[in-house]
């Protein structure tokens, strides 16, 4: 139940139509896991602690450098050398001290993952590295519970809900990690400073709906914003069932890769490209994925074949001088190809479409 001064506090939400008291007291009676105190995670926090949820636990072994005050907001120069989730928990008990602020200075690894993701109702994942987003996702499966999304890389980017109710998880989406190799480090990629606090602010705002049992989560799609065109498109996302049967978690030694890297392009980019000049764009999907649409003109290559071609094999038809654009489904096949394209064939332009199919048409649709 709410005090006096819980119901003064939070007097905007008691008199929201659709929201209430009963919503509210579900809030206080939640508990959110957040992987991560940085760019997502200092905004996502912030309003979960404002918004009043009962319980929130912080996962984060850094400490505040200098180079984080351009986006992690919950943190100013006298933090620096300190470490984040202390700070971090302090600055959220000093902001409401109705709430309980767990802080934990560790990884979130595989022996402590499923522990951590049990003892919440929803976990945030704010983390920059594929390695604990597919161990996020994996032990939200196991433990039934959903996870809130959120991607950021340069001037775009990405938000949705996973494993809530039955619906698509992050497998679905990206069944696999692209191999280390592809990424350069994440301080070499950039990224706008606002970026991060619109991602992780939306993020918040997912796990509050949940939490609060209001509105309808963004689970089965997956949001896409491009910060320089101002553009916000929602494509629909499908369940695969080949992604919930999850045994064990990935060992803690999985790569860890950024999520930004300078080998891919992004569909405005490619778009202009297309216009400009001769380029190659070669289509790695198979030949399902192909008949359902595809970007024209593209050459045909399924990855099979240029995996086999790794082991000394020629690819036909394919000219490593050429500008060239490699694009599958949603953009991980296709990093795999240009890999192997640069280091046994001597394409050392070639380019993944960031986001592949996915993004091409979202592109479209908002065009």
């Amino acid at each position: 139940m709410l005090t006096n001064a819980e119901l003064h506090r939070y007097q905007r939400h008691l008199s929201l139509a659709g929201f209430g008291r009963a919503a509210q007291e579900r809030l206080k009676a939640g508990s959110v896991l957040v992987i991560g105190a940085g760019g997502l995670g200092s905004p996502a926090l912030l309003y979960l602690a404002a918004a009043g949820v009962g319980r929130i636990i912080i996962v984060d072994p850094d400490r505040v450098d200098a180079s984080n005050l351009q986006r992690q907001i919950l943190y100013t120069d006298e933090d620096i050398g300190q470490p984040k989730a202390e700070v971090a928990a302090r600055r959220l008990r000093a902001r409401n001290p109705f709430i309980s602020v767990t802080a934990l200075g560790e990884h979130f690894r595989r022996d402590n993952a499923l522990d951590l993701v049990r003892a919440c109702d929803v976990a945030i994942d704010g983390s920059d590295n594929f390695a604990t987003r597919y161990l996020v996702n994996d032990a939200c499966v196991m433990a039934d519970r959903p996870f809130v999304y959120g991607a950021i890389s340069g001037f775009e980017g990405q938000l949705s809900v996973f494993n809530w109710r039955g619906g698509p998880t992050y497998r679905c989406l990206f069944p696999s990690a692209p191999p280390p190799e592809f990424a350069p480090n994440c301080a070499e990629a950039g990224v706008l400073g606002i970026l991060p606090g619109i991602v992780g602010t939306w993020q918040a705002g997912e796990a509050i709906k949940i939490l609060a049992d209001v509105g309808e989560p963004l689970s089965g799609r997956l949001l896409l914003w491009n910060a320089l065109s101002m553009t916000v498109v929602t494509v629909a996302l499908a369940a695969d069932p080949r992604s919930r049967p999850i045994q064990s978690l990935p060992a803690d030694d999985a790569p860890t890769v950024c999520a930004a890297t300078e080998w891919e392009i992004d569909a405005a980019a490619l778009q202009m490209l297309l216009r400009a000049g001769p380029l190659q764009l070669v289509d790695v999907r198979d030949d399902t994925e192909r008949a359902e649409g595809a970007i024209l003109p593209s050459l045909h290559v399924p990855l099979r074949s240029i995996e086999e071609s790794a082991a000394g094999g020629s690819l036909p038809g394919l000219r490593p001088e050429l500008p060239t654009v490699v694009y599958c489904a949603a953009g991980v096949s296709s990093l795999r190809a240009v890999s192997i394209l640069r280091a046994h064939h001597g394409f050392v332009a070639a380019r993944s479409l960031r986001g592949g199919m996915l993004a091409w048409r979202a592109l479209s649709a908002g065009s």
